[in-house]
């Protein structure tokens, strides 16, 4: 029982040093009924992380679009979205 009352008091400290979602986020987030809208919003995710540059092809801007995903915008010129 000790472990569980630690655990709960443990977990705001947690959270602040490994950062919080904005208000906005959490509001987006609490409003899906999953992280992701679909596999392919779960593929294009993961290939396009914080570290690397996005790659943006027609295709994901159309799934996009027809999938309906959220989260934070990728923006990218027309000349930049590639065609494969």
């Amino acid at each position: 029982m000790r472990t569980l009352a630690f655990s709960l008091l443990a977990l705001p400290a947690v959270l602040l040093l490994f950062g919080c979602a904005t208000s906005d986020e959490w509001t987006t987030w609490k409003s899906h009924t999953s992280h992701f809208a679909s596999g392919d919003h779960f593929r294009f995710s993961m290939q396009n992380g914080q570290a690397t540059a996005a790659r943006v092809t027609r295709q994901d801007v159309a799934l996009a679009r027809d999938q309906s995903w959220w989260g934070k915008a990728i923006t990218v010129e027309q000349q930049q979205i590639m065609e494969r």
